[in-house]
């Protein structure tokens, strides 16, 4: 995985992007995602549209670090240990949240689905804008993944207000997916 730094013009779009409903293209561990501010409702309505997925689902929030994220979850000494340890591949933990977490981002579930990333260039864009942000594949739902940002056009056109350039991580495969209370792997 090449670390791509980001340029002061795309550090400037994304918070702009962020500040104002916008929706955002980026790479990675392991395939393409659709990011925006997970407490506008009206920029995860326009991904939610985009890939014809229903609310309930929920979706995934990636952040750098805990800080970004830990006013929002219900945490236990327990839960921050196992969350925090690190793990071979990257892991979307299921994290109890508080009521200040949106529906429209966790969904029809009392847990929030959160990864802390390792890839350089996701944890740039979460420190760009001091906050976490949406991290669902680039796909509408039932198609393929898109693996490139040309696959991502391909799919979104100029329905994204942005496509961040940048490497996919060494992760083959999407995030595994474990419960932060049980530790029970959902999707390995």
């Amino acid at each position: 995985m090449s670390s791509t730094p980001l340029s002061a013009s795309t550090r400037a779009r994304i918070i702009e992007l962020y500040q104002s409903d916008g929706v955002f293209a980026y790479p990675t561990e392991a395939v393409w995602g659709l990011g925006c501010n997970p407490f506008s409702r009206t920029a995860v309505e326009r991904i939610l549209a985009l890939k014809k997925r229903p609310v309930d689902k929920g979706l995934i929030i990636v952040a750098a670090e805990l800080s970004q994220l830990e006013a929002h979850l219900e945490l236990t000494p327990e839960i921050v240990a196992r969350i925090t340890t690190a793990q071979v591949r990257s892991t979307t933990w299921l994290v109890p949240c508080s009521a200040s977490m949106p529906n429209w981002v966790r969904g029809a579930h009392t847990q929030v689905a959160v990864r802390f990333s390792t890839h350089p260039l996701v944890k740039l864009l979460c420190e760009s804008v001091a906050g976490p942000i949406i991290s669902t594949s680039a796909n509408p739902a039932g198609l393929a993944e898109a693996l490139t940002e040309t696959e991502a056009k391909a799919y979104f056109g100029e329905g994204l207000d942005y496509y961040v350039g940048g490497s996919l991580g060494d992760d083959p495969r999407p995030s595994q997916i474990i419960d932060s209370q049980s530790g029970a792997i959902i999707r390995s």
